[in-house]
């Protein structure tokens, strides 16, 4: 029982999907030519860092997550175990993880997963606290794990790289506006000023449009320069414009929360086939 509380405490789910968009940035570097003691570092190090800042978040979001009905029942809210005991693994898997990337990888990667580690741990903490800019905020680490796979094996932080970082960025926002819609009780109970909690539905529809145009244009860009070919970039285009007609739908939505789910379960279908276009598309024509 104890062992699943810990493991709880590590978020496996974000951190999985963190991890699979590593792998894709890494597989898009190297166009599969994979130098596998490089890859098992790279997955190895990222996903010890990515457990490491969850543990943290957990540890410093447990007087939120009293505070709202769909995790008043965490294991830290609850003292099923010690917070003490929590921060410690934080402490172990991030400088094991850390270590790993200094040692094995490069420190291009390493400064990525650091700023990404303040990020999330840090900024993000803070800023869900005070400002309803907190999701922007919070992207940046989300973003970081598909940048730090393609750094990797690049050892710089190219064109590539950077449309990479803004085409998960741009991906985050609907995404977790759309959590935001249909969770918005649970955030005003915690009086966090999360974008739909303060400015309403409808101007948090307008920006989730926005967000997916610009995905779309760092798409586009990223088949310009000739990091994915047509056919993945083709594929995924279609699917951020179905993104974003299911986003305009949204304005006349009877239900907004249920509109909300559908745009939340649809974007996890687009990172799943982000995750693989993206490897595929380096050497696919």
């Amino acid at each position: 029982m104890r062992v699943k509380a810990y493991y709880q405490t590590l978020k496996p789910e974000r951190t999985a999907a963190n991890v699979i968009t590593t792998v894709a940035g890494f597989l898009l570097a190297c166009r599969w030519h994979i130098e596998w003691p490089l890859l098992l570092a790279t997955v190895s190090g990222t996903t010890l860092v990515v457990l490491s800042a969850c543990a943290a978040n957990n540890c410093t979001d447990r007087g939120i997550d009293a505070c709202m009905p769909r995790t008043k029942n965490r294991v830290l809210v609850t003292g099923v175990i010690p917070v003490r005991n929590v921060a410690l693994l934080a402490i172990l898997c991030g400088v094991t993880g850390f270590g790993i990337l200094i040692l094995a990888v490069n420190w291009l990667t390493v400064v990525i997963g650091a700023l990404a580690y303040f990020d999330y741990v840090v900024l993000y903490a803070w800023s869900k606290r005070h400002t309803p800019y907190s999701t922007l905020i919070g992207t940046i680490s989300g973003a970081a794990p598909l940048v730090a796979g393609y750094t990797a094996v690049t050892g710089q932080f190219t064109s590539t790289a950077l449309l990479l970082g803004l085409l998960m960025i741009f991906w985050q926002m609907p995404h977790f506006y759309a959590i935001g819609i249909f969770r918005r009780a649970d955030y005003s109970a915690a009086k966090l000023p999360i974008w739909p909690v303060k400015y309403g539905i409808r101007n948090t529809q307008i920006w989730m449009l926005i967000y997916t145009v610009l995905y779309l244009v760092a798409l586009l860009l990223l088949a310009a320069i000739g990091s994915v070919g047509l056919i993945g970039s083709g594929v995924l285009a279609v699917l951020a414009a179905y993104w974003l007609f299911k986003g305009m739908q949204g304005f006349t939505a009877a239900q907004p929360e249920k509109w909300a789910r559908g745009i939340f379960g649809f974007s996890l279908i687009m990172v799943i086939v982000l995750s693989v276009a993206l490897p595929l598309g380096a050497i696919a024509p």
